[in-house]
């Protein structure tokens, strides 16, 4: 399948301010970037740097005039797709070292702290079977309601409420497979289907020597998901954070099957 990607951000800036933008659909060889071309404001500084687990590329910009930023690219997805019931849990102690950073508790994922409601609610599961039950559980468990939330919303606070948006769905999703002692990662990306239109959150899990995607939103699919950019959290991959103070003017995201 080939998306076409267009986003555009326009934030004010007051005066000097360092940003750190990851926006872009990312190379790799799940996914073929065809086409993409970046307009940014003039800057004091520009730099690229490599993103989380050097998946996808982070900008740096030093600027003191407003951020306009438009972005577009066609990226065709060409990634493997299984049925993740049916795959397996690699054993804590045989799991690669670069996974291990996504089997431990984060600053939105506090894993540790599910660990008795997984092993009573989801016992009997394990592997992609144990994944399956809790990416069902929370789609059908959780409301999607955006506004719900906000940035400084964890995983415990998604429990408990019941409501949230993509990116606390991922961050409840990830706790709760960690928790299992699967490895799972958040994953930003671009995605049809995603009502109403923005950047979106999936779930990565590790299963049978690979990373899989889950979305218990249930809004995209594998095949249908562009990826920006991964991390332990939203933390690790938000599309702009700034080191200074910016005031969002405008923000639109358009994504279309081509």
């Amino acid at each position: 399948m080939k998306i076409a990607i267009e986003t555009r951000l326009e934030y004010a800036v007051p005066g000097p301010v360092d940003v750190l933008l990851q926006i872009e659909a990312a190379m790799i060889p799940e996914q073929t970037v065809l086409s993409a071309h970046i307009d940014l404001p003039e800057f004091e500084h520009f730099a690229r740097v490599p993103g989380q687990a050097d998946i996808g590329d982070r900008i740096w910009l030093r600027l003191s005039q407003p951020l306009k930023v438009r972005y577009r690219g066609v990226v065709e997805i060409n990634r493997l797709i299984a049925d993740v019931d049916t795959l397996q849990r690699t054993p804590p102690h045989m799991l690669p070292g670069e996974t291990v950073d996504y089997l431990l508790a984060s600053r939105y994922c506090p894993a540790d702290l599910f660990q008795d409601f997984v092993n009573s609610e989801f016992a009997g599961t394990e592997g992609g079977a144990r994944v399956a039950a809790l990416r069902d559980w929370i789609a059908q468990t959780l409301s999607y309601e955006p506004g719900s939330s906000d940035a400084m919303t964890t995983a415990i606070d998604t429990f408990h409420s019941h409501k949230g948006v993509c990116r606390d769905y991922a961050h409840l999703m990830i706790a709760l497979t960690r928790a299992s002692a699967i490895p799972a990662r958040f994953a930003s990306v671009y995605g049809i289907g995603v009502e109403p239109q923005d950047f979106h959150a999936v779930a990565e899990v590790f299963l049978d020597g690979a990373w899989h995607m889950v979305d218990p939103t249930r809004m995209a699919r594998s095949e249908s998901i562009a990826k920006i950019g991964v991390g332990r959290d939203a933390a690790d991959v938000s599309f702009l954070t700034s080191f200074g103070a910016v005031e969002l003017q405008e923000q639109s995201v358009e994504v279309s099957e081509v």
